[in-house]
């Protein structure tokens, strides 16, 4: 399986790229390679191979949350540069 030059950049269109001559020359090569490989495993017969999500079994490492006391909002806010009514004043984002 190959990839065109015009499919590339098409691509990199759609993806807001820009390539040189010689980037574009190069995906073309990569991407063709990339494709031709995923061609050969689509050769694999693969019914009987139950469907995953990782390679590997893996379980969850975090602790279970547990319920505390939260920060005093004085200790909070005590490093804040700028504060009002318990809050840290920020710059406005949004226009």
């Amino acid at each position: 399986m190959s990839i065109s030059r015009e499919e590339v950049l098409h691509v990199a269109h759609l993806a807001r790229l820009e390539f040189d001559e010689e980037e574009v020359e190069r995906f073309t090569e990569q991407l063709g390679e990339i494709l031709s490989y995923v061609a050969k495993l689509e050769e694999l017969d693969t019914k009987e191979v139950e469907p995953t999500y990782h390679a590997l079994k893996l379980s969850n490492v975090f602790r279970e949350d547990q319920v505390k006391e939260s920060l005093p909002v004085e200790k909070a806010l005590q490093n804040a540069p700028e504060r009002e009514n318990g809050f840290f004043v920020v710059p406005k984002v949004i226009k």
